[in-house]
């Protein structure tokens, strides 16, 4: 086993992402990542500091012929955490396969996420053209075209959802379960994780902009054109789309590198966070059970589909306190 199989295997042992590591050594995470992809190797200090932090020999780290199994833990050791019997081996034809489904799945869930906000668009038009004269069609007829419209792009959007996740039942292990990856995987993750940073944080941003500068038109028109019903419905309608088109972006994105944190047991993925996500995944679904039939039960009374998307992003802020509270309880119980 090469040195920087050991190391992403001691590191995972340990329950620490690459920038936790990084911040132990008072390096990059860069650094981190050139090492555990073998492309490059730690100075004899590091060497050192590495042998201490996870309590082998620096014989055990550099000699490629000496397997971890072999090494001689300082039980004694602060830093030392014991070897966990339960993890599961994950190939590279397996990594490979999960990272090709990641890239199908960003594109599916993305755009069904898409087609949900974008359904209502042409009701809420159709809706202001019909208040003001400019639509010389019975209000029942358009009503059903904008309702007939609305439910299609909603169903598309389930059908991808379900297809694309029963595409991916068989990968749900490595959400859940504690990884070992075998020899190169983790390289080979590294290096196309790293291949794709830039158009991450390109993405994510543009998304996110593009999710904050959405109400302008709807301000502008508050303005400049108050009550003017066809301009507000023009004017929800450009949000939505706006809207739509930034968490096309998020979503896409955060999907695919999702899967790089997964395969590396980083980020919301690490060891730690796998055993606190089984307690809160029934939590997780009766949650957002009840954010949707809000969502859906404001949107219908009120039809003011412009603003009731309001709700996802503050259920996803609240997500966090309400699992935090419920860890608390845990914890005290």
């Amino acid at each position: 086993m090469i040195l920087a199989d050991k190391l992403i295997e001691l590191r995972k042992k340990n329950g620490w992402s690459q920038e936790e590591l990084a911040e132990k050594l008072g390096v990059s995470r860069q650094s981190i990542s050139k090492w555990e992809g073998a492309q490059s190797v730690p100075d004899m200090k590091r060497i050192l500091t590495l042998s201490e932090i996870f309590g082998v020999s620096t014989d055990v780290l550099l000699k490629d012929e000496l397997d971890l199994s072999e090494a001689a833990p300082d039980y004694h050791s602060d830093e030392y955490h014991p070897v966990e019997e339960t993890s599961r081996m994950v190939t590279m034809e397996e990594a490979s396969d999960f990272l090709s489904y990641k890239n199908l799945s960003s594109a599916r869930v993305s755009l069904g996420v898409m087609l949900c906000i974008l359904s209502p668009v042409l009701l809420i038009i159709l809706e202001g053209m019909q208040e003001t004269g400019k639509l010389n069609v019975a209000s029942n007829y358009t009503v059903a075209l904008g309702l007939v419209v609305l439910f299609a792009l909603i169903g598309t959007a389930v059908a991808l959802f379900v297809t694309t996740g029963l595409k991916g039942s068989r990968f749900e292990y490595l959400e859940k379960e504690l990884l070992e990856t075998a020899y190169g995987v983790s390289g080979m993750v590294n290096e196309r994780k790293e291949r794709y940073r830039q158009g991450h944080t390109i993405q994510l941003t543009t998304g996110i902009v593009l999710c904050v500068v959405a109400v302008i038109p709807s301000l502008i028109t508050e303005i400049l054109l108050p009550e003017n019903l066809l301009g507000e419905a023009i004017s929800a309608g450009v949000l939505l789309i706006s809207v739509a088109i930034g968490v096309f972006l998020i979503v896409r994105s955060s999907i695919i590198w999702g899967g790089f944190q997964i395969l590396l047991e980083e980020g919301d993925y690490n060891r730690e966070a796998k055993v606190e996500n089984k307690k809160n995944s029934a939590l997780a679904t009766i949650y957002w059970c009840l954010v949707t039939a809000v969502y859906l039960a404001w949107s219908f009374i009120t039809m003011d589909w412009g603003w009731t998307w309001i709700v996802w992003p503050v259920a996803g802020v609240l997500f966090g306190l309400v699992t935090a509270v419920a860890k608390v309880l845990r914890d005290k119980g």
